[in-house]
């Protein structure tokens, strides 16, 4: 199966050693992702020349004089010019407005030099070595508005040596940083390619359907209504088609061929499964959930009992 490489933009504030790390990490041959721009509030930022040495496509605007709002309008336009389908952060040194990380939600990464939640913000060195830890560290995590708050991917322990300061003990989380920040990124931009966390995305949604219960069938995960009729398929290179697909009931062959004329890349008609039924591509690398699960719940409900329709319908206006 052929891995499309995610597309990566990467914001620094200076000399830029994390978001070097992410682009040499990135030209491995197995890299899943690319890095398409390097974006930096500061025009003098020593990051930018080095990604420009490398080919790499940059962007600079200043914040002074400029509203944060404004600035990170620049730069989220910038990021979109570029096709970037995520953002890492890797020293960049301005605190990001609610409207931006919104937009970004799930696909803004940072790295972090301390084992989050310990030790949020500034001055983490010293407030690891002031504490006594045995070890401190780095973290990467998802951005959110609450600081250094998001979802952690990934960590990595340095331990804290006897006479260490802010600064040697600094130099070593670094290296750390170079370490952790292209494995996680590596990792994370992964996911929508990967069947099993594909799979459990839909067991999530197919089993908070009512009476839904998860069976194996023809090899493929399966979801029905507790002793019923099935609503749902996941499609695993079956027969060696490379595709992972979830599949569900429909109209009628109408639908079915439109569904297909209009995307055909992301809809097929399952073999041995009827015109009532499509199977939709989850590994295109840009599922829209919320349409997932409106496909799974409009599939349960072609096939449940009228009792438990009825029962979803008097519950809907609550």
């Amino acid at each position: 199966m052929t891995v499309r490489k995610a597309r990566v933009a990467v914001l620094i504030s200076g000399s830029g050693t994390n978001m070097a790390a992410l682009l040499y990490a990135s030209r491995q041959p197995d890299a899943p992702f690319e890095i398409v721009l390097v974006a930096s509030n500061d025009p003098g930022a020593a990051g930018l020349a080095l990604a420009g040495a490398e080919g790499t496509a940059t962007f600079a605007l200043s914040h002074r004089g400029m509203d944060r709002p404004a600035h990170d309008a620049a730069m989220d336009a910038a990021i979109r010019e570029a096709g970037a389908q995520y953002v890492a952060l890797a020293g960049y040194m301005r605190v990001l407005g609610s409207d931006i990380v919104r937009a970004w939600e799930g696909r803004m990464l940072n790295i972090h030099p301390s084992l989050l939640p310990k030790y949020r913000g500034l001055h983490t060195h010293r407030a690891a070595i002031e504490a006594g830890d045995s070890h401190a560290g780095c973290s990467v995590h998802l951005v959110t508005d609450e600081l250094d708050a998001g979802e952690v991917l990934g960590q990595a322990r340095v331990a804290v040596m006897p006479g260490d300061t802010e600064a040697s003990l600094a130099e070593r989380v670094r290296i750390a940083e170079h370490q952790l920040y292209p494995r996680v990124l590596a990792a994370y931009v992964s996911r929508p390619f990967d069947a099993d966390w594909l799979v459990d995305k839909v067991r999530e949604r197919a089993m908070a359907m009512p009476r839904a219960e998860e069976t194996t069938s023809h090899g493929m995960p399966c979801f029905g209504i507790e002793n019923g009729k099935k609503f749902a398929w996941v499609s695993v290179d079956r027969h060696g088609d490379g595709r992972i697909a979830l599949l569900t009931k429909i109209g009628g062959p109408d639908e079915q061929a439109q569904l297909i004329e209009n995307d055909p890349e992301r809809y097929f008609r399952p073999a041995y499964f009827g015109d009532d039924w499509i199977a939709a591509r989850l590994d295109l690398g840009d599922t829209d959930w919320d349409a997932v699960e409106g496909r799974i719940a409009r599939s349960w409900r072609a096939v449940a009992p009228k009792k438990l329709t009825a029962l979803m319908d008097a519950a809907d206006p609550f």
